[in-house]
Order: C-alpha cells, then structure tokens, then sequence
C-alpha cells in the first residue's frame, strides 16, 4: 500500500492600501524572508476565518476578505541534503521540524482591506515585523521571498484577477 500524499493548506492575505502591500517581515530556516501574511489551515475552520486569523495574528491588523485572489500550487525544493528515515537514530525527529522542505503546498489567496489595527498585540513567533512595502520594494527583496508565490500574488492582484468569495 503506498503512502497517502497530502499537500499542505495555507491561505495568505493580499492586503494593498495606497499603493502599498502588508507584508511581514520573518525568521526562517533560510534565514530572513518576506511573505504576505500567511499560514496553515486548521482544523475546524474554513478558508476566510484561517485566512482572517493569521493576518491578524502575524500583522495586528484586522483583515477583511472581498475576493479570492486566486488558488496555487508550489513544491518546494528538496533538503541539500537527505534526511533519515524514521527509526534511524535521533536525527529521524528533525524531519518534521524542516516544514518547507520537498513539501507541496496549496495556497488560497485572498484580497481585502484591513478594518482595524491592535498594535498591542504580540505577533506569532518568528515574525519580526509587519510592514507596508510599495512593489519595487517587494521585488527589490525577490530572492528573500518565502516562496515564488509572494510575487505571482502581487502580479495577479495587479492585473485585476478576482473571484468571489462563494466561487
């Protein structure tokens, strides 16, 4: 029997206001890298509250969906090196700490407006900062990106794309 492929659910929030894109500001194992807010889906909860959820929890600011952006796909690369197989000694327990590695990962994007900002309130782990950031000065930082979707977003958003929120 072979093993059941599951991809892993993110949504991500596409929020621009004057010519200016939300984005955070986080710590990776690469290192450094800028996202739109973003994460996993979690059990019991549809899309839009997943959605409304990690803006909130990784920016402060309160999200407001309007449309669906769009549905995509990407796999991201494999280790530079192999990891063990489980039963091979301690190592085997890092396999699930290295989340973005050889994994496929279906993002749901969504675009809206922020309604509200709660600067009191702590940002997840490993975000350091949420900031408002023009276009050039996201493609500026293209190879700090946390994945090639942050920029396919941000070109998808411009060119109008949109779907409603019930599709």
């Amino acid at each position: 029997m072979s093993a059941i492929w599951k991809p892993h659910v993110v949504v991500a929030a596409l929020i621009e206001q004057d010519g200016r894109f939300l984005m955070v500001e986080e710590t990776t194992d690469e290192g450094v890298q800028y996202n739109q807010p973003a994460g996993h889906l979690e059990a019991n909860e549809s899309l839009i509250q997943a959605v409304v959820r990690e803006a909130l929890e990784e920016t402060a600011h309160q999200f407001v969906p309007e449309a669906l952006l769009g549905i995509y796909r990407w796999r991201a690369p494999p280790h530079p090196y192999p990891l063990p197989l489980a039963g091979e000694g301690d190592i085997a327990s890092l396999r699930d700490t290295q989340p973005r590695r050889d994994r496929v990962y279906l993002r749901f994007a969504f675009t809206g407006r922020v309604s509200g900002f709660d600067p009191a309130l702590p940002l997840d782990a490993g975000i350091l900062r949420a900031l408002w950031m023009t276009p050039a000065e996201i493609d500026a930082l293209k190879p700090q990106h946390r994945s090639p979707l942050v920029a396919q977003c941000i070109a998808d958003y411009q060119a109008g794309r949109r779907y409603p929120l019930d599709v």
